[in-house]
């Protein structure tokens, strides 16, 4: 055994001493003491999982493009001879002075391409145009997404679709109507998609209490099911707004960024997602890989916060048309039958736009701005006739038209009142208005505009039969939305509560104000969004099939859905997976098992039954 030296026995003997003093100290209790937690074993549970967010595929590296050779100077590129001839020596300069206006005119053309790129873009622009930086395999997949079904194989196998609320296991609802209750096409939609619904159906008198109750259990049950089938990342920044397609065959679903994130966003949110694997070559995580497949178009011009799109709306006759309204003054459509974006209407050198709502029908608009204005817009009259009315002395963030009775608009402003508008006088001949207010600020596709004064102090041989009904909140009204009865009526404020209205048919009937706009229900429901969050909008179910529903944001990063009289049926919710405010929500339109919310950083969740997934 080697023997152990002096320096290592003295330093034994200080580690010890050491270990003694630490020991008499009890520096191991003394955390303890001062407040501070114990460190958990490091193989403790924690009691709920951390919520994994979606994370966006990665990008296809796209092929490097050929360099453009550097410029360089006459000296470097020729060798001058000493001894060339006068004639060789014309040539050479006259070779040089036009390679120096060839090159000046390129440097001209490019700068005038850049100039053009920044202002606004009211030409009509192919889909090759406003695509973002997509690729030929891209454009087929978005093609083959915007393919619909022809309405005759839609209608033979609408019956044995899975999709379909009355073959789903969690959809026990069937019609309980009477004939006569039962939702009925309107003549002027025979063409299209949208329903326009009985005023009267799912109304129950007091003696049919019963039925209405199990009505809205099996409405309950059906949509407690519901969970998260499908994330994905398809805008870069904050959802303003979103549309659900109509399509039953698959769940097509258009979201409007706002900010820099200002692409419309096409979320095919059940179609198989491509594998795409990580850095070391292996498969992503499916727990949080993206689901579906999105494309990202650039429809509005410039490209910069003014071009956040404000409204989504499918036209209710052609679904392969689609409305955009955006922060840059305009309003375009996007046919993907013709595969062109074209301009409709334009406010440059007005207000902002702010939303947008369509009788169904589908051959008029009526066209909120920040002024407190409201455009009326016929799609069968030549560009430039339009009319606009001032019907707020602040912005009206939201309009809405009454599908069963076209002539009744709802309209919610930042003067914190909800008004219902007759607005037969205005579309037949607004001159009974008085003449036209020729200084009012509007824009070139405005051929007469009445002030808010004018309006609001018109009064016919009836009495004021403009305004029908005004309702005050204590706060900013953020929306306002009426059902596809055209019966109940819901707005949001930041007074933090939600109001439903139901009328009956027959205050529509007289000429007068309504005897009562008291709403039906008043719900408490934080609505303090802030700067950075989307306001909350309640928005009804524009199935008429089906007992009328309508979801709205929860600042608990929940979904909720409550019914026509204002009950809770369901609150969607999942914290292993959702850590966000859901701010932008709706439903699909003939399809009861299917929800969609948005949120501020760009992430969309589709809820649906798991055996549809």
């Amino acid at each position: 055994m080697p023997k152990i030296s002096q320096y290592e026995l003295e330093r034994e003997a200080n580690i010890a001493r050491n270990r003694a003093l630490l020991a008499a100290l009890e520096l191991d209790n003394a955390s303890k003491d001062l407040g501070f937690p114990a460190k958990p074993p490091p193989d403790a549970k924690k009691d709920t999982p951390k919520a994994k967010p979606v994370q966006p595929r990665k990008k296809r590296e796209r092929k490097e493009e050929t360099p453009v050779p550097r410029r360089q100077s006459t000296r470097l590129r020729t060798t001058i001879d000493p001894n060339e001839s006068p004639s060789k020596k014309r040539k050479r300069e006259a070779d040089f002075e036009a390679r120096r206006a060839k090159e000046e005119a390129e440097r001209l053309e490019a700068e005038e391409r850049a100039r053009e790129a920044k202002r606004p873009r009211h030409q009509d622009l192919d889909l090759r145009t406003i695509v973002e930086d997509m690729e030929d395999g891209e454009m087929t997949a978005l093609l083959a997404a915007m393919k619909l079904q022809p309405e005759d194989s839609k209608t033979q196998s609408s019956s044995k679709s899975k999709n379909s609320p009355s073959k789903s296991k969690n959809s026990p609802i069937k019609s309980k109507k009477s004939p006569s209750k039962s939702p009925v096409r309107s003549k002027s939609t025979t063409t299209g998609w949208r329903l326009a619904a009985d005023p009267e159906a799912f109304v129950y008198s007091a003696a049919e209490s019963k039925k209405e109750d199990a009505e809205v259990t099996a409405l309950r049950e059906s949509l407690q099911g519901l969970q998260i089938v499908s994330r994905a990342k398809v805008t870069q920044d904050r959802v303003y707004s979103v549309a659900y397609h109509p399509e039953k065959s698959k769940d097509l679903i258009f979201f409007g960024g706002e900010l820099w994130s200002r692409f419309l966003g096409i979320w095919d949110a059940r179609a198989p997602a491509e594998e795409v694997a990580d850095e070391d070559g292996e498969a992503s995580d499916p727990s949080t890989a993206e689901g579906g497949k999105y494309w990202r178009l650039q429809l509005h011009w410039p490209a910069t916060a003014k071009s956040s799109i404000s409204t989504i709306k499918i036209d209710p006759v052609n679904s392969q048309t689609i409305y955009t309204t955006s922060y840059d003054c305009t309003l375009r459509s996007l046919s993907f039958e013709s595969g062109v974006s074209r301009e409709v209407y334009t406010a440059e050198g007005g207000a902002l736009l702010s939303s947008v709502d369509m009788p169904p029908a589908g051959n008029e608009m009526w066209i909120s701005d920040a002024a407190g204005g409201v455009v009326h817009l016929d799609l069968r009259e030549a560009r430039g006739k339009a009319r606009y009315f001032g019907l707020s002395g602040d912005k009206i963030g939201a309009v809405s038209v009454n599908p069963s009775r076209p002539n009744f608009l709802a309209a919610g402003s930042n003067d914190r009142t909800v008004r219902i508008w007759d607005t037969r006088q205005l579309t037949k001949d607004p001159r009974v208005l008085g003449p036209p207010d020729e200084d009012l600020d509007t824009s070139a596709d405005v051929e007469m505009a009445w002030g808010y004064d004018a309006v609001t102090t018109y009064e016919s041989e009836s009495g004021r039969a403009l305004m029908r009904g005004e309702w005050k909140h204590d706060k900013a009204v953020g929306s306002v939305h009426w059902d596809a009865r055209g019966r109940s009526l819901v707005s949001t404020s930041y007074d933090d509560k939600l109001r439903v209205w139901d009328f009956k048919s027959s205050v529509f009937k007289t000429e007068g104000q309504f005897p009562s706009m008291r709403p039906l229900r008043v719900i408490p429901h934080n609505c303090q969004t802030g700067r950075w969050l989307t306001p909350l909008r309640a928005r009804w179910t524009e199935n008429p099939d089906v007992y009328p529903y309508f979801t709205v944001g929860n600042m608990h990063h929940s979904l909720d859905i409550f019914s026509a009289k204002g009950d809770l049926l369901a609150r969607l919710e999942d914290k292993t997976k959702i850590t966000a405010v859901q701010a932008v929500t709706c439903s699909h339109p003939s399809i009861v098992e299917r929800a969609v919310s948005g949120n501020a950083s760009g992430r969309c969740v589709l809820w649906a039954p798991l055996e549809d997934a």
